[in-house]
């Protein structure tokens, strides 16, 4: 089977190819290095096997032979090196390299280390899995990170419905009395998990959407690169494997699995395979969660951001014309054009949330997950001729487009409802406190 890696899959600069067609590689030999003193990531691979092709931009190797239980360890000594070496980067879907958090030192009695447990998309699970399985490796992942960014407490944000896994988290907790540890139970709504929510949430520190998690004295990793982190130091393992979601219109309907330790670079394909293959009627493929994931193909590869892979349901046909109504939380305008062609309409607006702010080329909310009201963005986009809307908002800010879209005779549709019918889960329209 042929693997392909990126040589971009983070913020920063593409890492440089460092082997060549024809070469032989083992599992865990460097692919594409981080450019010296520049932002990035090395790529490793995942399998053994032959270098097909090297391309500007990817590393196609056909895989032989592989032994999956063991692989070339890192060659750093010092712990923040290693997770350099490793290629780690922020597994929940933005992908900034993890080194650089932890080059973070905080001031003698400070410092907060918070844990983004909250699975915050809906339908991806693998981060619940893997902590429910092994609660002590993110205690423990936990506690070293603490130590080495110096901070003083650590917490876990994890939705509050989850409550087998709280109660284990809690119950490894419980061992260390002389750490200050503890779980933050998060609502469950969309987005809970954005970065600046968490610290807002557990800390009581709403940040500018300029500002970093270290303006709040902390920082936020993502559950499963803390268990990756953990690997990379004591382990001496690369980034080579993740845990990842397949779900939707598969041969078992409306179906949600979850793959732990899969092989970075292998094709959309072959992991749908893996979930039993997929079914005959679908509307689209979407790498990531229903909010921020993008259409894809099946030769596509799994990279190091890939959360899940949902097939999505067949697109309802919308209206003649349409407008579009962009949250910061949610898929970008670009995401909202595409799918509103899938749907066969023509968009005749296109709106931005009141609160979503522009920051250094993209878009920021200036409080995740509490909207202030949407009247105004809906109206304007009645005027210009819409006959329904498309919104990516996140859950508060539907609820408030619900309490004036329909009243205007426009029918509101949600980029996640693809996502959502193909598993058959409630659509983002209408929320109570108590759902």
């Amino acid at each position: 089977m042929l693997y392909q890696y990126l040589m971009k899959q983070h913020i920063g600069s593409p890492s440089v190819p460092v082997v060549k067609a024809g070469e032989e590689v083992k599992r865990g030999q460097l692919l594409g290095k981080k450019p010296e003193e520049a932002l990035g990531a090395n790529v490793f691979s995942s399998v053994s096997g032959t270098v097909k092709e090297v391309q500007e931009d990817r590393v196609l190797v056909e895989e032989k032979g592989t032994d999956f239980s063991t692989y070339l360890p890192l060659q750093e000594s010092d712990p923040i090196r290693l997770v350099e070496e490793s290629g780690l980067v922020g597994l929940g879907g933005a992908g900034f390299p993890t080194y650089v958090k932890l080059k973070t030192k905080f001031p003698e009695g400070k410092g907060v280390v918070l844990v983004n447990a909250a699975e915050c998309e809906p339908i991806l699970s693998h981060n619940l899995k893997r902590i429910e399985q092994d609660p002590e490796g993110l205690v423990k992942a936990l506690l070293l990170a603490m130590e080495l960014v110096k901070a003083v407490k650590g917490i876990i944000a994890i939705k509050y419905h989850h409550k087998e896994a709280i109660a284990l988290l809690e119950k490894e907790i419980a061992k260390y009395p002389e750490k200050e540890l503890s779980v933050y139970q998060l609502e469950n709504i969309y987005p809970v998990g954005e970065e600046r929510a968490i610290v807002r949430d557990a800390l009581g520190i709403l940040l500018d959407p300029e500002q970093l998690p270290s303006a709040a004295d902390a920082i936020v990793l993502n559950a499963e690169t803390l268990y990756r982190m953990r690997e990379a130091i004591e382990e001496k393992k690369p980034l080579i494997d993740k845990d990842i979601t397949v779900a939707g219109k598969l041969q078992e309907d409306a179906a949600i699995k979850v793959f732990l330790d899969e092989p970075l670079g292998q094709s959309v394909k072959a992991l749908l395979d893996k979930a039993g293959g997929i079914g005959e009627r679908y509307g689209e493929i979407i790498m990531g969660g229903p909010f921020t994931g993008h259409s894809c193909t099946m030769e596509d590869p799994m990279v190091k951001t890939t959360g899940g892979i949902i097939v999505a349901e067949e697109f309802f046909p919308g209206p003649e014309k349409i407008g579009l109504l962009v949250c910061a939380c949610g898929a970008n305008r670009e995401r909202l054009i595409e799918q509103s062609e899938k749907m066969g309409s023509s968009y005749v607006g296109v709106e931005y949330c009141k609160q979503a702010k522009e920051v250094k080329g993209t878009r920021k909310c200036e409080n995740p997950g509490h909207c202030p009201g949407q009247v105004q963005k809906v109206m304007a986009l009645k005027k210009a001729g819409a006959q329904a809307v498309l919104v990516s908002n996140c859950t508060d800010c539907t609820n408030t487009v619900m309490s004036c879209a329909p009243q205007l005779g426009l029918p509101v549709y949600h980029c996640t409802d693809g996502a959502l019918r193909s598993v058959n889960y409630k659509m983002i329209r209408r929320f109570k406190e108590s759902e």
